[in-house]
């Protein structure tokens, strides 16, 4: 019996451990959490993963273009200013299939990016949606900032 639950525990640990990804401070993501116009001549990109139970383990990295924009883990966003005026590619990474959203960002406008994870029959992979701003900006209040910049897989 003790076994059991020491074995629970520790599975419960690691399953928690492999989806924790560096987080931001405070007060950069109270700042984020203002929902502020982006700077002259550029957009910008939130992109979320919401707080649930699916593929809580699984980390995926997203791209915009050719910049990672981070690795994601469950509840968590990031928010990159964009060049405006162009279409931008957001990619995300997934064992299914490549899985990439196009924007044309336009300048002064907030856009919001939902990562999602779909289960296959031996893993998980992830696939992204374009939101509403409203509902985008009620799931980042929920949420907190990572750190970008740190992706573990390259894009192909």
């Amino acid at each position: 019996m003790k076994t059991a639950l020491l074995a629970t525990i520790i599975a419960t640990t690691l399953l928690a451990g492999c989806s924790s990804v560096p987080m931001e401070s405070k007060e950069t993501t109270d700042l984020a959490k203002e929902f502020n116009a982006p700077s002259k001549d550029t957009a910008g990109i939130y992109v979320y993963r919401k707080d649930t139970f699916v593929g809580a383990a699984l980390k995926k990295d997203v791209w915009i273009g050719k910049d990672c924009v981070g690795e994601t883990a469950k509840g968590v966003f990031f928010y990159k200013e964009v060049p405006a005026n162009e279409k931008l590619e957001v990619s995300t990474e997934s064992e299914f299939s490549p899985n990439t959203l196009t924007i044309n960002a336009k300048s002064g406008e907030l856009y919001f990016v939902e990562q999602f994870i779909k289960m296959g029959a031996f893993v998980g992979g992830a696939d992204l949606e374009l939101a509403h701003a409203e509902s985008g900006k009620s799931e980042v209040l929920r949420l907190g900032m990572a750190k970008g910049g740190n992706c573990s897989s390259v894009l192909q």
